[in-house]
């Protein structure tokens, strides 16, 4: 008797799933990366932005979303409120994430401004976070912390020379050091790791290569070095090698490397690929016709329905009293001039006409390869001389926004030209292009940003207004992206709100939606 033929249904399941990289197309730099139970773990540098060192989550290894910040305030002098000075492109910088099953608690550990380390701990990585002092007298820089079998504390770190710390038993204080390493090249970026006994240090050659140190005496070494992966060609067309990264593991035993390309104006974006283990223990990159591959098999993980992760784009109406974890300030923001209850709700906290100098400018990174932003603004409680809106921020900027002329006069204006120093000191304050007069009595305009970050484009900022939520106008002329890497994070979208005569007046903000392209 003939078989019967196998429904379409079991034919469509037998082609294996792929995935896409990056599998997050958002600057998430200075990767570490780690598994507790069945969840996935992503920890990023942030540098000036506030709350600091985001923490993703994902079940996957591709879906990820938002869940917390390491790092609730940058706690570390005046300049970090842009009070007497600026932090810009200072903060966090390759930090570190690990989780220590003893004590069911999350340590973050990272040196600020190469002076000394400051450690976290939380029980979630919700939170609560709690910062720990005095500080570790140490910068250990680029640091990668291992939490041994014995429940021991070691982080590796440095550059070129690269040495090992243990901690105390609380992990709090350092109670040995030594240098285990010395490269005739520039590496850092170190990531520690015991795998079936071994000891590695993974490390990154800025830009373009990982390497792998490995002993087989114990944490202190004697280490030895060979390439994980060495100047291979991106998955994504116009950008940088992959590199500086971590590894982890799936509950079945496979690993994954995670690094990121340099793919400015939009920053440095996660890509994954699978590793495999020699007979000798040392891993290589799977490649795909000698390059990172555009996709791969999606990980072997059977996660359950009900753990699955919340996406960051679409509408965000501001529900509830509190930010979600998309949201970063740049700089600490002022608390008292802000607040959420089903709307984000901004006073003016600045007296200025600069906007590197304005505080409260909450962020979102812009998710590629273009997307669009645009925000519901309510400006019935404007005072003349405030300035408020939406912007397209970095070291060259631009902004749509309204400003409060004398005599109660509203114009929906477009600002560019907007620029720093080397020294991240502001250069120009930006010139209008074009402005438009709000209808008399309107009391809520919507702004709108596109930005258009694919390494491969133009590399541009436009900005679009409307008054009734439907026909969107086009104001002002282009911004051209800037694509130098020295600033380190990539373009955001911004909101912003200050005073150029006197404190006093809000505005709110009903709602925010992102696009992708």
């Amino acid at each position: 008797m003939m078989k019967p033929l196998l429904p379409i249904l079991s034919l469509a399941t037998a082609i294996t799933a792929q995935y896409q990289n990056p599998v997050l197309w958002e600057d998430l730099a200075d990767i570490d990366i780690l598994r507790v139970d069945d969840a996935f773990y992503y920890s990023a540098s942030t540098m000036h932005y506030s709350p600091g060192a985001p923490i993703l989550r994902s079940y996957d290894l591709v879906n990820w979303e938002y869940a917390g910040h390491s790092v609730p305030e940058l706690d570390w002098g005046d300049k970090y409120n842009l009070n007497g000075g600026r932090a810009y492109v200072k903060g966090i910088w390759a930090s570190t994430l690990n989780y220590r099953p003893s004590t069911s608690s999350f340590y973050w550990g990272g040196c600020i401004e190469s002076g000394k380390t400051y450690m976290y701990t939380a029980p979630a990585v919700e939170g609560p976070w709690e910062r720990h002092d005095p500080p570790i007298d140490r910068c250990y820089y680029d640091a990668g912390l291992l939490v041994d079998d014995d429940d021991a504390l070691y982080v590796a770190y440095g550059n070129t020379e690269i040495s090992v710390a243990r901690l105390s038993e609380d992990g709090f204080s350092e109670v040995e050091n030594r240098q285990v390493f010395t490269s005739d090249f520039t590496i850092e970026g170190a990531r520690f790791y015991k795998i079936d006994g071994k000891y590695y240090i993974l490390v990154t050659r800025p830009p373009d290569a990982q390497f792998v140190l490995m002993s087989t005496a114990g944490p202190f070494g004697p280490y030895t070095m060979k390439p994980l992966v060495d100047r291979v060609a991106s998955p994504v067309p116009e950008t940088g090698a992959p590199h500086q990264g971590g590894i982890v593991d799936t509950p079945n035993g496979d690993w994954y490397y995670m690094a990121f390309i340099d793919a400015y104006p939009g920053g440095r974006l996660p890509v994954l690929a699978p590793i495999i283990f020699d007979a000798d223990g040392w891993p290589s990159v799977q490649l795909v016709n000698g390059g990172w591959g555009a996709s791969y098999p999606m990980p072997t993980i059977s996660a359950s329905a009900s753990k699955k992760v919340k996406r960051t784009l679409g509408t965000d109406t501001f529900n509830g009293t509190s930010l979600s974890h998309e949201w970063e300030w740049n700089h600490n923001p002022d608390t008292t001039k802000y607040s959420v209850d089903n709307g984000l709700y901004l006073q003016a906290a600045t007296v200025t006409d600069d906007l590197y100098a304005a505080r409260n400018t909450l962020t979102r990174r812009i998710p590629g390869p273009a997307s669009t932003a645009t925000i519901i603004l309510d400006i019935a409680g404007m005072l003349d001389g405030d300035h408020a809106g939406l912007t397209l921020l970095r070291q060259s900027s631009a902004w749509i926004g309204i400003k409060k002329d004398a005599g109660g006069a509203a114009r929906v204006v477009m600002v560019n030209g907007i620029t720093m120093t080397e020294d991240w000191e502001t250069d120009s304050k930006g010139e209008e292009t074009d402005s438009v007069p709000v209808p008399e009595g309107a009391e809520r305009v919507w702004l709108r940003a596109r930005a258009d970050i694919d390494p491969s484009s133009a590399g541009e900022g436009s900005f679009e207004y409307s008054v009734d939520g439907e026909g969107f106008l086009p104001l002002g002329d282009t911004l051209v992206f800037n694509r130098e890497w020295q600033f380190f994070m990539g373009y955001r979208f911004g909101i912003f709100y200050y005073a150029t005569q006197e404190l006093g007046g809000t505005v709110v903000v009903e709602e925010f939606e992102v696009v992708v392209a």
